[in-house]
C-alpha cells in the first residue's frame, strides 16, 4: 500500500498478510534487518527489512525483497504509526514471476537507452518539453513503421 493504505489493528495486518501469502503461494518467509537507524528528535526509527519468499509453486520462483519501515512513537515511547515503503512494480514482478524476464530485457535495452541518452543530449534540446515530445512520437513512428 506504500504508505496509502490504513489499517486500525494488528489483526487486520496479520490477516492482510494471510491472504496475499496465500494467494502468492508463498510458503515460508525468511526475514532479515538492516541498517537501523534512531532518530529521537523525529520520534523516528527505521530500518530496511529484507524478506525472502519460498514458494510453494516450482513455476514461480522464491524471491528477495527489501522494504523500508518507518515507525513513530510519541512521548511515552507508544507506536503511532508504522509505514511501509517499497517498490511496488518490482513487488508485482516476483509475485508474477516475470522478475528474470524483466531483468534480461532492461539488460539487452540498456545500451539502446545509453545510445538514446548521448544522441539526445548532443542535441542541447533536453528539458521536459522535448523529453514529453519523444514519449509521444516514438510510438508512433515505431507503430508507422512496423505497422504501416
Amino acid at each position: 500500500m506504500n504508505g496509502m493504505g490504513r489499517m486500525s489493528s494488528w489483526e487486520d495486518v496479520f490477516f492482510a498478510e494471510r491472504v496475499y501469502t496465500k494467494c502468492l503461494g508463498i510458503s515460508k518467509r525468511i526475514y532479515q534487518t538492516h541498517s537501523y537507524t534512531h532518530e529521537p528528535e523525529k520520534r523516528l526509527a527505521y530500518f530496511i527489512l529484507e524478506e525472502y519468499n519460498e514458494r510453494s509453486y516450482g513455476f514461480l520462483p522464491g524471491f528477495d525483497f527489501y522494504v523500508m519501515v518507518f515507525t513513530y512513537y510519541d512521548e511515552e515511547r507508544n507506536v503511532t504509526k508504522v509505514d511501509v515503503q517499497y517498490d511496488q512494480l518490482g513487488f508485482f514482478l516476483h509475485c508474477a514471476g516475470l522478475a528474470q524476464l524483466h531483468a534480461k530485457v532492461v539488460e539487452l535495452i540498456t545500451p539502446l537507452v545509453i545510445t538514446w541518452a548521448k544522441a539526445f543530449w548532443a542535441t542541447g534540446l533536453v528539458n521536459p518539453a522535448t523529453f514529453i515530445m519523444q514519449l509521444i512520437l516514438f510510438p508512433l513512428i515505431i507503430y508507422r513503421y512496423f505497422m504501416g
